[in-house]
C-alpha cells in the first residue's frame, strides 16, 4: 500500500509535467520564433537568439498582414451581424405553411460537403459579378452559418413564453418594440453564442477565399498566412522568377531553377520539362502553357 501510495506521489506529478510540456512547447516554440530576429534566416534553437520586433515589422510592412488582418474582421463582423439578425428574424414567432419543412431542408443542406460546392459557388458568384470581393465572400460564410444560426436560437426562441409577447402587446407595443424590448434580451445568451461560432468559421475559412480572392489585397487571415509561409519557400527553391527546371536534385530532391531558354516558350519548356521529371505522368496529361 505505501509502495502505491509513494508510486502516485511520484508518477502523478511526473505525468502532469509531461502533458503540460507537451501542451505548453507548441506556444514557447511559436512566442520564441516570433520575437527571434534570427528565426528569419532558418535557424533553429530552442532558446531564442535574441530579442527584437523585426519579424513583427517585416510581417505588418512587407508582408501586408495588417491588410490580411483588416479584411478578415471586416467579413467576420459582417458575416456576424448578417447571420445573427436573419436567424432571429427567422425563427421569431412567425407561423407559416411549411415551417418544420423549411428548416429540415436547411439541416439537410449542410450535409453536402463543403469540397463539392466550391465550383457551383464560385461559378455563382462570379455570374453575380462579386468574385474577388469581400462582400462575395460574405454572402457564401453567411450561407453556411445561418443554418447553425438558425437552429442554435430556435430552441432559445421556444423558451420564451408567449405570453411575455402577448403582454407586451397587450401593453401596446408594436411587434419591433416587443421583439427590441421583451425577446431580444432573452435570446441574448444564444446570440452571443452563435455570434461566436460564426465569427470563428468566418475567420478560419480557407478553401472559399483561396478560390474566390485573386488579389492579394482581398486575402483574408488564413490565405495571407499561407502566402507569408510559402513565400520564403518559394524564394529558396528559386520559384519567384523564371521557371522551373525540373532536373531532380540528387542530395535533397528539389527542383532547381534556371532560366527558360530564349527560343523556347515559357510554358512548353516548362511542360516539357516537368514531363521527364515525371515519368509516370504523360506531356499530354500536362496542361499546354502553366502559370509562371
Amino acid at each position: 500500500m505505501n509502495h502505491r501510495s509513494r508510486l502516485s506521489r511520484v508518477g502523478v506529478p511526473l505525468a502532469t509535467a509531461l502533458v503540460l510540456v507537451f501542451t505548453l512547447f507548441p506556444v514557447y516554440w511559436m512566442v520564441s520564433t516570433a520575437f527571434d530576429p534570427q528565426a528569419a534566416s532558418g535557424a533553429r534553437s530552442l532558446l531564442p537568439g535574441g530579442f527584437g520586433l523585426s519579424n513583427f515589422r517585416v510581417v505588418l510592412t512587407e508582408g501586408g498582414f495588417g491588410t490580411f488582418l483588416r479584411n478578415s474582421v471586416v467579413v467576420a463582423l459582417a458575416t456576424v451581424l448578417a447571420s445573427g439578425l436573419l436567424s432571429l428574424f427567422a425563427v421569431a414567432r412567425f407561423r407559416f405553411r411549411l415551417r418544420s419543412s423549411v428548416l429540415v431542408m436547411i439541416l439537410v443542406v449542410q450535409m453536402v460537403p463543403m469540397e463539392a460546392l466550391v465550383i457551383p459557388l464560385f461559378i455563382q458568384v462570379r455570374t453575380l459579378g462579386m468574385l474577388n470581393s469581400l462582400l462575395g465572400l460574405v454572402v457564401v460564410y453567411v450561407g453556411f452559418s445561418l443554418s447553425f444560426a438558425i437552429w442554435n436560437l430556435r430552441g432559445f426562441v421556444a423558451a420564451v413564453p408567449v405570453e411575455l409577447e402577448e403582454a407586451a402587446y397587450l401593453d401596446g407595443a408594436s411587434w419591433w418594440r416587443m421583439f427590441r424590448s421583451v425577446l431580444l434580451p432573452l435570446v441574448a445568451p444564444g446570440l452571443v453564442a452563435t455570434s461566436v461560432f460564426s465569427f470563428i468559421t468566418a475567420w478560419n475559412e480557407f478553401i472559399f477565399a483561396l478560390t474566390f480572392m485573386q488579389d492579394d489585397s482581398k486575402y483574408t487571415v488564413a490565405v495571407g498566412l499561407r502566402r507569408l509561409v510559402f513565400r520564403p519557400v518559394r524564394h529558396r527553391l528559386g520559384l519567384r522568377h523564371g521557371s522551373l527546371d525540373a532536373h531532380h536534385h540528387p542530395r535533397h530532391g528539389l527542383l532547381r531553377h534556371r532560366p527558360a531558354p530564349a527560343h523556347l516558350g515559357a510554358g512548353l519548356w516548362r511542360r516539357e520539362r516537368l514531363g521527364a521529371c515525371m515519368p509516370s505522368v504523360k506531356p499530354s496529361m500536362l496542361p499546354s502553357v502553366l502559370p509562371s
